[in-house]
């Protein structure tokens, strides 16, 4: 996916998170509404029964007159009104006749909402030594408090989406871009990987083809046949690698691992590449120099196999008759492992790209550019850091250091491995 992709992307995942905040500030904000009205309208409800029970107890007295209207041309404000039916029927209140009770709340007992000269009020009644006096209050400063908690909630709202979508706009990108990273670095390494295994198919595929265009020598054959296995050997070493990398990618921690002595690892390693460096005529010696047996807390297999990339890449590049120096030290509580070669070395520019799958420094013969690939992943996995140089003879450094992990006695040793540096 490209960039715009990921925008798009992003800017839809933005919008569904706005939409979800949405929806819920907007069921908080009625809440909150609702709980201001009921709070507010029980205020008045409490105000209005202890009014009613002094009255009842001759401590509130029925006013008399009209009640003024007040400022802004609000009828009715916070005191509380009155309207008193004597055994007569007759209704005595000091409100004009504009804002005469309706009849059929002469008689209400419970706290009720009622519509009084265009004006919400809130009363009650009950029966007081006079006659059945109801008494109410409007209900003007819980429609103020309510509006004034809508115009606050709409002013915050918008903000408070503006800096969701926002937020979720950037965090999003932020989330997705290493995401279309590294689709886009499975995208390379399948089409790498296809390149790769295209090259020797083609190869086969060709040399069988002129061997069934019509007949050949036995020189010829031999020939073709030594391409073909030549090829197959260089997809299965290919594919080798591609299901190691699979695997190891797969794999959520270290199996097996223990505290593994670098220096005998390394000595049996050096072992195993004799043969190849006395066939070129390399001087690959080994030096296991510390006084303490440091280990690396790791799989076996998996140091083995780092120990193996970078040997193998040594002796490939290493030209006939040089040297390959493997060495293995304690440094202040770090161990080293270090494998210097005569070769061309790696230029600096080349230097942050050396582990990326199916990139080769070199345009020589050989290799897929997975092996490298591979020792990186072993390294970030056990804890160790890449330092990679020029070495003493020219050629390339390869050292990975990690910290110290067990100690012991140990005796220092130099060991030659291969024909001796002269």
């Amino acid at each position: 996916m490209p960039l715009h992709g990921v925008r798009r992307e992003s800017m839809r995942v933005a919008l569904v998170a706005t939409a979800i905040v949405l929806a819920v500030y907007v069921v908080i904000a009625a809440v909150v509404l609702v709980i201001v009205e009921r709070n507010l309208t029980g205020e008045i409800d409490n105000r209005l029964a202890t009014a009613l029970t002094r009255a009842r107890t001759g401590q509130f007295r029925v006013p008399t007159g009209t009640f003024p209207e007040l400022p802004g041309g609000t009828r009715f404000g916070a005191p509380v009104l009155s309207w008193l039916t004597l055994p007569s029927g007759t209704v005595v209140s000091p409100i004009s006749t504009t804002a005469a009770l309706p009849v059929p709340a002469h008689s209400i007992s419970g706290a009720t909402t009622l519509t009084i000269g265009g004006i919400d009020v809130r009363a009650v009644g009950g029966t007081v030594s006079q006659g059945y006096l109801v008494v109410g209050q409007s209900m003007d400063s819980v429609a103020q408090a309510r509006a004034n908690v809508l115009r606050a909630e709409l002013l915050v709202g918008p903000v408070l989406l503006g800096a969701v979508f926002l937020g979720a706009l950037a965090i999003g990108r932020r989330v997705a871009s290493p995401i279309e990273l590294a689709r886009q670095r499975q995208m390379e390494f399948t089409a790498d990987a296809s390149h790769e295994l295209r090259t020797p198919l083609s190869v086969i595929e060709a040399q069988t083809n002129l061997a069934l265009a019509q007949a050949r020598d036995a020189t010829w054959n031999r020939q073709a046949f030594q391409r073909i296995d030549h090829e197959s050997k260089r997809i299965r070493r290919l594919v080798e690698d591609l299901l190691w990398l699979a695997r190891f990618d797969a794999t959520q921690a270290a199996p097996n691992a223990e505290h593994v002595d670098l220096g005998i690892l390394a000595t049996q390693a050096a072992d195993r590449f004799a043969g190849v460096a006395e066939t070129r005529h390399l001087a690959l010696r080994v030096h296991t120099d510390q006084v303490t047996a440091l280990a690396v807390h790791a799989p076996p297999e998996w140091l083995d196999r780092l120990l193996g990339v970078l040997l193998d890449n040594a002796c490939k590049y290493a030209p006939e008759g040089g040297t390959v120096d493997l060495a293995v030290r304690a440094e202040s509580g770090r161990i080293r492992l270090s494998v210097d070669d005569s070769g061309p070395g790696i230029p600096v520019e080349e230097r942050a790209r050396v582990f990326d799958r199916f990139h080769r420094a070199s345009d020589g013969p050989g290799g897929a550019g997975l092996g490298l690939a591979i020792a990186d992943a072993v390294v970030r996995a056990t804890g160790g850091r890449w330092e990679v140089g020029e070495s003493a003879a020219g050629g390339a450094s390869m050292s990975v250091v990690w910290p110290r992990g067990l100690t012991g006695p140990r005796e220092p040793a130099v060991r030659a491995v291969g024909t001796p540096a002269t």
